[in-house]
């Protein structure tokens, strides 16, 4: 009995492993591991029934179930690995018949496994033979015979890798072979042969390992990481825990009298219970991998994987959970801190809390000059609170004799790291205890925490600089708008001037004061338009609606002649219903601009035209002057730059820069052509409203 508990546990374990390592392939999830990873778990399965078999539990019909199914998966494994070798698209259909006719033969087997009396459909066949030896043995044939024809159509240049698969696996089932074969002459399983079945699956599980990291179709190649020792240990510790419960189970049921199934079933609940409990719990997890990076690996950490998991956390894009709280989050992973706080220099030269993450809230400040900010900046120093505290002489050498007032009264807090970038210490991030307490912090926590801080100070840095950046546009727009109000202003002023200048004339006659009265009330609109226009401009949003242009351009014109500025305007809409998407005050300040320009070029005795049409995607106004032209020179090098003009200190020099801006912002330009004497023709591009 105990030959086989033993036989059948050393199994188990080792297809426990093998199924540790399968399950750390990282890629993406194909029909041939599936069949692999289930084959494998099968074994595994099987191997700890046999266990109970043994003589823990008489659990026959179990293991025999297991027994047909370790055998299906592994044929089926096989079936999928020969098809995919004659085509990588669809099964050939002698596969899927196989297949079908396979699962049929483990379906019959499974029946008669469930009830014996069924073998009397077969009565001269059951007298003498057991039906289910004839089935293994059927199972056990076929895997051989699929193994035979893999091994005989692998190509040259593949055979290193799968004559290991062929060698642990027919090994398996040449002894499978063997037994049943013996057990059909005999009428009767070998109890040894049996027994020692167990022991000849451990010493081929290692074979197939080989062969499946060598395999390019099963795995891209093994390495023993971290992540794969960790998860083996763990599954090879539950189950050597499952194997001393079903143990302990087998007692309590021997010796527990009347009560022993009951005291059986408690027994091996509660056990599972504590199990889940154990796999779930962080703390164990975490001293487990403390363990495991203490006795089996040269350094705590791998690096690789710990920076690739920093950068993503700290890169990764979320809105709900800002840069800060995931540069902590970060930071805290490292050594498997729960939470920390984010603290950040401001232009007061006092670090403050900006940010904090499953720790309580901190209503504080440092100055820059305390002995606790100048010790960690001078020194790039991780201030451990705990060895501070049984060890002090460590930071009294180095000048720092006490913490603030305010870290002291943090509870839980562990370590307080500084964020140096270029030699200033941007921030500092306090974190709580490691969920192992016992955690050993040592030189490669602190060269690890080290870079980490540089490189989120780097993070953040460029995140503040970014901000910084965007309130300086905003404050540039409302600087940029406020240039353009004074312009417009300005030509509001002109038109009251005139008016002012011509009252004492015409202020009796009842036209003039119409016109007085329309020309404030235009200028009162304009000026409450602009300061709308101030708002969204800062806000980064401009109110756009759908304009008339020919409409427009006659309004702006009308106005200009309202103004008394000569020569006068010949307009030709020549397309009827051209409309654009535009803020309607600044599109007609850039059209009335253009106007005013050639009207101060030309002289009144010359023309002023404009024409409104369209091309396919756009709408396009055009204003000539045979005015005294621009030559090309001051077109290329000063026309579109802000504050250059040619009219002495009367102009700004910012009207046809806004233009532009204006236009482009919209999707549109402004084309000109001059020449000198001759005059200028501006050519305004704006998107068309298309008719839906």
């Amino acid at each position: 009995m105990y030959i086989g508990l033993l036989s059948y546990s050393i199994a188990a374990v080792f297809f426990l492993v093998l199924l540790g390592i399968l399950l750390t392939d990282r890629r993406q999830d194909k029909p041939s591991r599936k069949y692999l990873l289930l084959a494998t778990f099968v074994s595994i399965l099987w191997a700890i029934s046999a266990v109970f078999q043994s003589g823990l539990v008489e659990i026959l019909s179990v293991y025999q179930i297991l027994e047909v199914l370790r055998n299906l998966f592994w044929q089926q494994f096989l079936l999928l690995v020969l098809g995919r070798a004659v085509t990588a698209d669809t099964e050939p259909p002698i596969i899927q018949r196989s297949k079908i006719l396979l699962y049929i033969i483990a379906a019959v087997m499974v029946a008669l496994i469930l009830d014996r009396h069924l073998t009397r459909i077969l009565p001269v066949i059951s007298n003498n033979i057991d039906l289910l030896l004839v089935g293994y043995l059927a199972q056990t044939v076929t895997v051989l015979v699929l193994l035979e024809q893999m091994l005989r159509n692998t190509r040259q240049g593949m055979m290193w890798a799968v004559k290991f698969f062929s060698l642990g696996l027919g090994g398996i089932y040449a002894y499978d072979f063997y037994l049943y074969s013996e057990a059909m002459l005999f009428q009767h399983v070998d109890i040894m042969l049996w027994q020692s079945r167990g022991l000849i699956n451990a010493l081929m599980v290692p074979v197939i390992g080989i062969a499946i990291s060598r395999h390019p179709e099963w795995s891209s190649g093994i390495f023993i990481s971290r992540h794969v020792v960790f998860h083996t240990t763990t599954l090879l510790g539950g189950g050597i825990y499952l194997l001393v419960v079903g143990l302990g189970g087998y007692y309590v049921r021997s010796y527990g009298g009347g009560w022993g199934v009951v005291a059986q079933t408690l027994f091996m609940f509660g056990a599972m219970i504590i199990l889940a409990l154990l796999l779930f719990s962080e703390s164990l997890r975490a001293k487990l991998r403390v363990l495991i990076n203490k006795h089996f690996f040269h350094y705590k950490y791998d690096y690789r994987d710990e920076w690739l998991r920093f950068i993503y956390v700290l890169s990764s894009f979320d809105e709900t959970i800002p840069l800060p709280i995931r540069t902590i989050q970060a930071i805290a992973q490292i050594i498997e801190s729960p939470g920390g706080m984010l603290w950040m220099k401001r232009d007061n030269n006092i670090y403050i809390p900006v940010a904090r993450w499953n720790i309580p809230a901190v209503y504080d400040s440092e100055k820059s000059d305390t002995d606790f900010i100048k010790f960690m900046e001078q020194h790039d120093w991780i201030i451990n609170l705990d060895e501070f505290e049984w060890n002090p002489g460590v930071y009294r050498s180095r000048g720092f004799f006490s913490l603030p007032e305010w870290l002291r009264g943090m509870q839980n807090a562990w370590l307080v790291m500084p964020l140096i970038l270029q030699g200033k210490m941007l921030g500092f991030v306090i974190l709580s205890h490691a969920r192992n307490r016992r955690h050993n912090f040592n030189w490669e926590d602190i060269d690890l925490l080290k870079i980490a801080c540089r490189q989120a100070a780097s993070y953040l840095s460029q995140h503040e600089a970014a901000q910084a950046l965007s309130e300086a546009r905003r404050f540039d727009n409302f600087n940029r708008l406020s240039t353009y109000m004074v312009h417009d202003l300005k030509n509001m002023i002109a038109q009251l001037s005139l008016i002012v200048s011509n009252a004492a004339k015409h202020k009796k006659n009842p036209l003039f004061v119409d016109d007085v009265i329309c020309t404030i009330e235009n200028s009162v609109s304009k000026m409450n338009r602009l300061l709308s226009n101030l708002k969204d401009d800062v806000r980064g949003s401009e109110e756009k609606e759908d304009i008339e242009l020919c409409g427009l351009i006659r309004r702006e014109v009308d106005n200009r002649k309202r103004a008394g500025n000569t020569p006068n305007i010949a307009l030709h809409c020549i397309d009827d219903h051209v409309i654009a998407n535009a803020n309607h005050d600044r599109l007609a300040s850039v059209i009335s601009h253009i106007i005013q320009n050639a009207q101060d070029a030309t002289p009144v005795s010359g023309n002023i035209s404009i024409k409104l049409h369209k091309d396919i995607n756009h709408a396009i106004i055009e204003i000539e002057d045979t005015g005294h032209g621009m030559d090309d020179d001051f077109i290329r090098t000063r026309l579109f730059r802000p504050f250059e003009t040619t009219k002495g200190k009367s102009g700004m020099g910012i009207g046809v820069f806004e233009a532009r801006e204006f236009l482009q912002r919209l999707g549109g330009d402004i084309e000109v052509e001059s020449e000198v004497g001759q005059g200028t023709l501006f050519r305004l591009h704006l998107p068309l409203l298309l008719e839906k």
